[in-house]
């Protein structure tokens, strides 16, 4: 996934914003990352990958699939849920 794509595809966050706002006030909790543009109170979906990034800021392009397979999980994550 490259830093422009969106990370959270409910609140159209970026992982570059992701990112940057783990540099800046580094969270606590997961659910401090909410705070970044309300990334991660959508559907869900991202929610483990924003864990991910905040647990091991330092290995963001290992924790994340490439963008194309992201959204198209996330699409089967959305059908299975409804």
């Amino acid at each position: 996934m490259n830093d422009d794509d969106e990370l959270c595809l409910c609140f159209h966050v970026t992982k570059r914003k992701v990112m940057q706002f783990i540099r800046v006030n580094q969270p606590r909790v997961p659910s401090q990352l909410s705070d970044c543009y309300g990334a991660g109170t959508g559907c869900g979906w991202c929610r483990p990958f924003l864990k991910r990034l905040m647990e091991q800021p330092d290995s963001e392009g290992d924790l994340l699939p490439d963008a194309e397979s992201y959204a198209s999980e996330r699409k089967e994550y959305r059908s299975r849920k409804n």
